[in-house]
């Protein structure tokens, strides 16, 4: 069963800007997620590099390159394609890992699945 959760309010994701973060569980185990805005429409992913699986933010919350148009994992350098999670250049193996979301009326949501599930606290 997919449940759609209230991730932010859509003024909160900025062309190309800070992304905002959220915790899921992904095959049993807790991690960091993050959520952007790429050409207009929001895109999720786990925040786990497909080189080597570790976040990818230097600094909380800066995921794309100067130029606006990748996302880069801060440790070695592999850039992802914004839109899709695909893998665009450097040391990555594959897409990353992305998170379903919607937005309406001013609100960005997620959709969980069986594969990924809200945290609980």
């Amino acid at each position: 069963m997919t449940d759609i959760i209230p991730l932010c309010n859509s003024a909160e994701l900025v062309e190309g800007g800070q992304a905002v973060s959220f915790d899921v569980v992904h095959q049993g185990e807790s991690m960091r997620a993050f959520a952007i805005r790429f050409e207009g429409a929001p895109h999720a992913y786990l925040n786990r590099c497909t080189h080597i699986a570790m976040e990818m933010d230097y600094q909380p919350d800066r995921f794309f390159d100067d130029s606006g148009q990748w996302l880069l994992c801060a440790t070695h350098g592999a850039a992802y394609q914004p839109d899709t999670g695909d893998c665009a250049g450097g040391p990555c193996r594959g897409a990353l890992v992305k998170i379903t979301l919607s937005e309406h009326d001013g609100v960005v949501r997620w959709h969980t699945d069986w594969n990924l599930q809200p945290l609980a606290f």
